[in-house]
């Protein structure tokens, strides 16, 4: 009996072993990291988050309450789902923030309509994405347009991000397909808009007539069709 005991103590010695090499040898992004994770990618995790300032304390390879915290506090300022996992959303975007530090700085003076953040440019990244996936180049910078005539008009909020998220605005955040990893070729349409390309000529407003569900829409004035979408003002 002794004996059996003492072979399936040496077996978990052994797994813990083979499981601690495991999650020591793995680079940070080749798996999901939670509470309770430890091994070098999550060392690696708490540098990158230090980098931002969302982690004070040293790296230790352990995702504890700490750690999780840092998280949670990242997705929240990035627009990501919240949920305290470091996985491949986060990781990306956290990799891309400390990849493009100086990027967001030379978006001030690159000619844009208005400063930027690499935040902001991911979001409204998303948003086109997410809202004009299926429309031509012109159609998704025209999308872009109406999200940066909204923050230069009173009646909106006057950040990117407070156009984005305000409540009900856009279909795609109410019904979560804002969170689709967007085509990086999004990129560019979204750089000619905030280079001042408007397509649809200062609307604030937009719409798919086979999608609506508000026909208040309908007493706005219509400036264009590009695609699918209406412009109105």
């Amino acid at each position: 009996m002794k004996k059996n005991i003492a072979i399936v103590l040496a077996l978990v010695m052994l797994l813990m072993g083979v499981v601690t090499s495991v999650g020591e040898a793995v680079t940070l992004g080749n798996r999901l990291l939670y509470f309770g994770a430890r091994g070098n990618d999550v060392k690696s995790l708490q540098k990158e988050l230090a980098k931002e300032g969302y982690f004070t304390v040293e790296a230790t390879g352990y995702f504890g309450p700490i750690t999780e915290k840092a998280v949670i506090d990242f997705q929240k300022d990035n627009g990501i789902r919240i949920d305290g996992m470091a996985g491949y959303e986060t990781i990306n975007e956290l990799k891309d923030e400390n990849s493009y530090k100086n990027t967001a700085n030379v978006n001030r003076a690159s000619g844009y309509r208005i400063n930027v953040t690499q935040e902001e440019l991911n979001l409204l990244t998303r948003a086109v994405y997410s809202e004009a996936r299926g429309e031509s180049y012109e159609g998704q910078v025209a999308v872009a347009a109406v999200i940066l005539n909204r923050v230069a008009d009173p009646r909106f909020p006057n950040t990117i991000k407070g156009v984005i998220f305000e409540p009900w605005a856009f279909t795609a955040v109410h019904d979560g397909q804002f969170w689709l990893t967007p085509d990086p070729k999004v990129m560019n349409a979204v750089h000619d808009a905030l280079k001042g390309w408007d397509p649809t000529e200062g609307a604030v407003f937009y719409y798919n007539p086979a999608k609506v569900t508000s026909y208040w829409i309908y007493t706005r004035e219509i400036i264009t069709k590009i695609g699918r979408h209406y412009f109105a003002k």
